[in-house]
Formats: C-alpha cells, sequence, structure tokens
C-alpha cells in the first residue's frame, strides 16, 4: 500500500466567501487559516499548497470576547532605536480593519516560506462587495462557529 503525494499543480483550487459579521476574531481566524493550508481536504499534503482561495467581507464587524476590544494592542518595529509602534484595537478597525483578520489568520498559520504563499489566497474586505464574482465563490458555512 502506498502513500498518497498530491503535486503541485493537481491539486484543484476552489474560492470559498466568508461573511465576518458578528463572528468572533480568533474562532474565524482558525476556521479560515484551516482552508488556506488545505487541511479540510483528504489529500492535504504538507509540502505542497492543498489549500483553497478565501474572500472575506465585512470584516469591520467582527468582534472580540470578553474586555480585548479595550485591552487589545497591536505593535511593531521599525528596526531602529525606540521604532516600538504600538495602536490599539479601536485605532485599527478604524483605519485598515482588514489588519485586524488579516493578522490573525497571519498568526495562526506556519511560520514557512509555503504558508506566506497560502496567505497571498486570502482576500479581505472591509465592506459586503468583492470583486471576485467571476471565479463564483461558494458561501462557507463553519458548523461549529456561534
Amino acid at each position: 500500500m502506498k502513500s498518497f503525494m498530491a503535486k503541485t499543480g493537481e491539486v484543484a483550487q476552489h474560492w470559498h466567501v466568508v461573511d465576518a459579521a458578528d463572528k468572533v476574531v480568533g474562532r474565524l481566524a482558525v476556521e479560515i487559516a484551516r482552508i488556506l493550508v488545505g487541511k479540510h481536504r483528504p489529500e492535504y499534503t504538507p509540502h505542497v499548497d492543498t489549500g483553497d482561495f478565501v474572500v472575506v467581507v465585512n470584516c469591520e464587524k467582527v468582534r472580540f470576547t470578553g474586555n480585548k476590544e479595550n485591552t487589545k494592542i497591536y505593535q511593531h518595529f521599525t528596526g531602529y532605536p525606540g521604532g516600538r509602534k504600538v495602536r490599539s484595537f479601536k485605532e485599527i478597525i478604524a483605519k485598515k480593519p482588514e489588519m485586524v483578520l488579516r493578522e490573525a489568520i497571519r498568526r495562526m498559520m506556519p511560520k514557512n516560506n509555503l504558508a506566506r504563499q497560502q496567505l497571498t489566497k486570502l482576500k479581505i474586505y472591509a465592506g459586503p462587495n468583492h470583486p471576485h464574482q467571476a471565479q463564483q465563490p461558494q458561501p462557507l458555512q463553519f458548523a461549529k462557529m456561534k
């Protein structure tokens, strides 16, 4: 008996659309990261991109549980001394609402070159409209999510 190993270019990639309105960021990010990596497929192979494309709409309406909306901060370092930049959740959601969900998903994926390539298949939009109608994305519902 031989183990099946998917090869690059042999895996058909589908398009999915997810409505993020009133969804918890972490729980949504886990499911989307799983789809991007391809772990939802029986032919999943760790070293091959077997994931699908995911289009997320209404990302400005995501929510956190507990008091995270008031206490969560996003920080990055510029590389210069004293170059730590800190922003609150409310600042980020007002300026770039896509960044909240993109960062949550990115941090839940493996830290390697393949995951960076898989992350390019994620398309996030703040409003209910997206320009990917030609790809005929199928609506994606998650069973466990509230």
